[in-house]
């Protein structure tokens, strides 16, 4: 991979280290900074037969399992879960080691968000991960459903009376320490983060293909808000890969 938007580095192949330096959070955080990742075909699809895996390159890959490794937590909606069988949260014992060294916990938890609730206890997320899965949801989840979750290794959190909206979310984020945030979507969740003001960054990857088909878009609301973003940098594979990464403008000293 070769910086499309630095002449001086164009020709420098890029290796992990250089990529962590490029998708480092910034230093000093004293609020959650809230970064999204992406991936989408050239004609705007977010997935191919509802799963974005599909869309995947090795390039794609390598900055996905990037991105986790630098985060505190990995937040999800409850339909991208199900949808891409999301498994808990796994590492590798040299990023154990690399995420230890770094300050960070050994392992960064999936964070589940539904406000319903409606989660399957068998689920990949609670049989197969190294540390518990947190599930932030709202007082109109029946206690039964959270009760079942519990039982099956949750943590739960109850975060908000009925639906959970971006400030509720950022606070309960920020009360349990995170400020490393990486959210996978999905396109709900993403879009209502950007109604509300919440989002700092935008990692977004374009796979170089045509997809077609009935795939929705990155972010979806009822509402409509245009929230400004500037380059960092712009990434590309061999393969036509396009790798991109987005702040929101005055992001960096905003202290919401």
């Amino acid at each position: 991979m070769r910086r499309l938007d630095d002449p001086a580095t164009a020709t420098h192949v890029l290796d992990d280290a250089g990529l962590r330096t490029l998708y480092s959070y910034p230093d000093d955080l004293t609020r959650p900074w809230i970064r999204i990742n992406f991936v989408s075909s050239l004609d705007g699809a977010v997935a191919v037969e509802g799963r974005s895996g599909a869309l995947g390159s090795p390039s794609d890959r390598r900055v996905f399992g990037l991105l986790r490794e630098l985060a505190d937590v990995v937040l999800v909606g409850a339909g991208t879960a199900r949808a891409e069988g999301y498994g808990g949260a796994r590492t590798s014992e040299v990023t154990r080691q690399r995420r230890v060294a770094a300050g960070l916990s050994p392992v960064p938890p999936i964070a589940v968000v539904t406000s319903s609730g409606n989660l399957d206890p068998g689920l990949r997320l609670f049989t197969d991960t190294t540390v518990p899965t947190v599930v932030f949801t709202s007082r109109r989840a029946p206690e039964s459903a959270l009760t079942a979750l519990r039982d099956a290794g949750a943590d739960v959190r109850v975060i908000a009376d009925r639906d959970i909206d971006g400030a509720t979310l950022t606070a309960a984020v920020a009360d349990a320490g995170w400020t490393r945030v990486l959210c996978e979507g999905g396109p709900s969740l993403f879009g209502r983060l950007i109604v509300d003001g919440v989002v700092d960054e935008l990692c977004l990857t374009w796979a170089p293909v045509l997809a077609a088909g009935d795939a929705g878009r990155i972010a979806t609301a009822p509402t409509a808000v245009v929230t400004g973003m500037r380059p960092a940098h712009i990434v590309a594979d061999d393969d036509g890969t396009v790798l991109t990464r987005w702040i929101r403008v005055a992001a960096a000293s905003d202290d919401r």
